[in-house]
């Protein structure tokens, strides 16, 4: 293994853990990360050994605690720091003389807040003993295999009794690894996904990378067979031909989807007081990233939908998208983000044109349907009308990618055209992305089942426009770079799994 590859993997499947400020009040942060570790070791999911570390307590949640990581006797490779600043050094050099290999320093209280020495004598002491450091001033890492847990976050109150606790929700275990800059906003990132149903394969927050860099984790997350797409938040990018060197490497193998922060004057300006960072020429950043196959969000929404996308189909080899539809309007907006986003909506072959009219005769689809691209069967459609419908866009050897809108509200449609679309899906291997307009119950339902069955569903057709882009760049990209046919063979090895 990879010297840096090995160094980044202490901090997700570590032999044994010291929580250094562990703390038996709850709302500490020091209880709360100690808790998330002993809930995962009662689970059976976490197995590594640990110690809680604290002078002034004996036990917490009913673990003997260590006045000092040096008395414990057994070795410890991981340490999670959560401190007040001004102890951090000592508490690292104590830990090099332990032989710590890694350690997450949740400590906030240095370079972002201008204690710029504070932060230097600290990395020092890490570099002169080779620890390798996370933070400070970050969230650390979760993973949902080893049950390796450092989020400070809370347990919260129920909304409708004010009075019930529960533990703040993780996401469930898949394919999209998340590394942040920020904490706060991989917090808020954790919980969306959660709450979408979309599994996470790692999480981790690098705060004011004093050591551990965005590259070195990327590399990491190109050997983790777990992973098949990283999305990507970032203030500031240092070292970056470094950075683009390793970007190139992964983005063959696997997408980067970048959500890059501090575009405006004012956005940079934010951004150094929040991490301490250096936000840098925005037109450079889309440069190098267009350079390197590392796909940019505009906004938080496509962050996600992109991510989505990616996680659930494979890459589309061309530009050439069809879309099928029963309300007209969605469709014609549907069209217009496609071709905003460089989507090529072209008319149908003659040949197509032919297929559709024969349905028309045989009355398997209404007469006055629209038949060009969008196919629009209107408000009369039926489950086997979309059935019918979609699989002759799937046969069109000049169709790349499907976008189906189907519109749960319209009387005749039943549910499992969601199940037809996608047992089409799995025969002629076309990648499809779905929308359902709608906040309903029904409408959840909906984009919930063809999640379920592979196929990501979006809430408006926009979204589901660029989620389709997003396939197709990735793939052109691919394509450009005689890698194509190698990712497909992978991913679809995984999806075999």
């Amino acid at each position: 293994m990879d010297t840096t590859v090995e160094q980044m993997n202490t901090f997700f499947e570590p032999k044994a853990v010291a929580v250094i400020g562990a703390s038996r009040r709850t709302m500490k942060a020091g209880h709360v990360i100690f808790k998330n570790f002993v809930i995962n070791q009662r689970r059976n999911l976490f197995k590594a050994k640990l110690y809680p570390v604290n002078p002034n307590e004996k036990s917490i949640l009913g673990i003997p605690c260590y006045p000092s990581i040096l008395d414990i006797k057994d070795e410890v490779d991981l340490v999670v720091i959560v401190v007040p600043a001004k102890i951090v050094p000592e508490v690292m050099k104590e830990a090099a003389k332990k032989g710590v290999k890694a350690a997450a320093i949740i400590t906030s209280g240095f370079s972002e807040v201008g204690n710029h020495e504070l932060e230097k004598e600290v990395t020092e002491i890490a570099k002169k003993s080779g620890i390798r450091v996370l933070g400070p001033n970050c969230l650390g890492v979760f993973d949902s295999k080893t049950g390796v847990d450092m989020l400070f976050l809370p347990e919260t109150k129920t909304l409708t009794t004010g009075d019930e606790v529960v533990a703040t929700p993780r996401p469930r275990a898949g394919p999209i690894a998340i590394v942040t800059q920020s904490g706060a906003f991989g917090a808020a990132a954790l919980d969306y996904l959660t709450g979408k149903q979309m599994g996470v394969s790692k999480f981790v927050s690098f705060g004011n990378k004093a050591d551990v860099t965005a590259s070195e984790m990327l590399m990491y997350l190109l050997h983790d067979h777990l992973t098949q797409v990283i999305l990507f938040y970032s203030e500031s990018i240092d070292n970056g031909r470094e950075f683009m060197e390793v970007a190139r490497k992964v983005t063959c193998k696997k997408p980067i989807v970048a959500l890059k922060v501090g575009r405006s004057e004012a956005g940079a300006r934010a951004a150094a007081s929040h991490t301490g960072s250096i936000a840098g020429s925005d037109e450079i950043y889309s440069s190098a990233f267009k350079q390197v196959g590392v796909l940019r969000a505009n906004d938080l929404e496509e962050f996600f939908d992109m991510g989505k996308a990616l996680a659930f189909q494979p890459p589309v080899s061309g530009n050439n998208v069809a879309i099928i539809t029963d309300a007209g309007g969605p469709g014609i907006m549907c069209v217009d983000e496609c071709v905003k986003q460089g989507l090529n909506v072209k008319k149908f072959s003659e040949e197509t044109i032919a297929k559709y009219e024969e349905l028309k005769k045989e009355g398997k689809i209404p007469r006055f349907a629209t038949n060009y691209n969008p196919v629009d069967l209107t408000g009369s459609v039926t489950s086997e009308m979309f059935e019918d419908g979609i699989r002759i866009l799937f046969e069109d050897p000049e169709v790349d990618g499907i976008i189906v809108l189907g519109l749960h509200h319209l009387p005749a449609l039943q549910e499992d055209f969601v199940d037809r679309v996608a047992e089409l899906r799995k025969k002629y291997n076309k990648s499809v992305v779905a929308c359902d307009v709608g906040e309903t119950e029904m409408a959840l339902h909906i984009r919930s089942r063809f999640d379920k069955l592979g196929i990501p569903a979006y809430f408006s057709p926009e979204d589901a426009a660029r989620g389709m882009a997003c396939l197709v760049k990735y793939g052109i990209y691919l394509n450009k770079h005689g890698k194509f046919d190698h990712y497909m063979t992978a991913f679809m090895e995984r999806k075999n799994r």
